[in-house]
């Protein structure tokens, strides 16, 4: 009988940003430890301070709710940390890493139930899927090729 193997998950790359309120508070380095110790690698960084029309830019596909307004005001009033990256089924992962988007029905020890003061300053952003990670990841990072 012949044995079967399942294969690998894949590797994958997505993006990570540590949003404003995190930024102000300095707790970008126990969360980029969190992520490296979950075995995610960085592929790139970097500091970004992003214009009320480059936030409303990224978070177009939010453009007529409610919250998007609030939303882009709030991911230009500081700093941010933009990151790509990579690991076996990451951004499955990473979403797990980071909890819910609202802190409070957070699973105990993610991200955002530990560090978010709530669902709309929640502390990081990950992207959902790898569609919406490769389009992400050209937003921050237009040069660079991640498709090795």
């Amino acid at each position: 009988m012949e044995k079967t193997t399942t294969p690998p998950p894949p590797i994958q790359r997505t993006l990570f940003i540590v949003k404003p309120d995190a930024v102000a508070r300095k707790a970008t380095e126990e969360i980029l430890q969190r992520v490296t110790e979950a075995g995610f690698r960085i592929c790139a960084l970097r500091s970004e301070l992003l214009t009320a029309e480059r936030a409303g830019q990224f978070y177009h596909v939010h453009r007529g709710k409610p919250f998007y307004d609030e939303l882009v005001a709030f991911m230009s009033s500081g700093p941010i940390l933009v990151t790509v990256l990579e690991k076996d089924n990451a951004i499955k992962e990473l979403r797990r890493v980071v909890g819910a988007t609202d802190p409070a029905q957070a699973e105990p020890g993610t991200i955002r139930r530990d560090f978010a003061e709530s669902k709309g300053r929640n502390a990081v952003h990950a992207s959902d899927s790898p569609e919406t990670a490769r389009e992400e990841v050209g937003f921050f990072f237009p040069d660079a090729n991640f498709d090795d």
